[in-house]
């Protein structure tokens, strides 16, 4: 009986190390990158295991020449652009939760003079 009990304890602890060696890996996919470039051009990728990788995606995924890198680490990022003057004035932002990003970005971007500001474009990790 003594004996039963060790090798039931033992499969509760395998099982348990298991599950939080995966949830582990979850996490370390949690970097990403938004590039933002003239007249609302930019790229994103999220949920990839490095900083280098997110944004070399990023920049595979723009749509013209995007020089303004933006990361993020278990984080949300969003770009606001205004939708009269799209080449004139734009907003970014990370924070660790979408809606405070989408805020502070349309935020941002009528700040730099934007009339009809809106949300071009947002990314989150596997954490934000």
């Amino acid at each position: 009986m003594l004996k039963l009990l060790a090798v039931h304890r033992f499969a509760k602890i395998l099982i348990l190390s298991i599950v939080l060696s995966g949830l582990g890996s979850l996490s370390s996919f949690a970097a990403g990158a938004l590039v933002i470039g003239k007249c609302g051009a930019y790229g994103q990728a999220f949920d990839y295991p490095g900083t280098e990788a997110a944004v070399s995606q990023a920049r595979k995924n723009c749509k013209g020449h995007c020089p303004v890198v933006v990361t993020m680490r278990r984080a949300c990022a969003a770009l606001s652009i205004d939708l009269t003057h799209p080449c004139e004035s734009f907003g970014y932002a990370v924070e660790p939760r979408i809606s405070s990003a989408l805020n502070a970005a349309s935020k941002k971007c009528y700040a730099f003079g934007g009339k009809e500001c809106v949300i071009r474009a947002w990314a989150c990790d596997a954490r934000g």
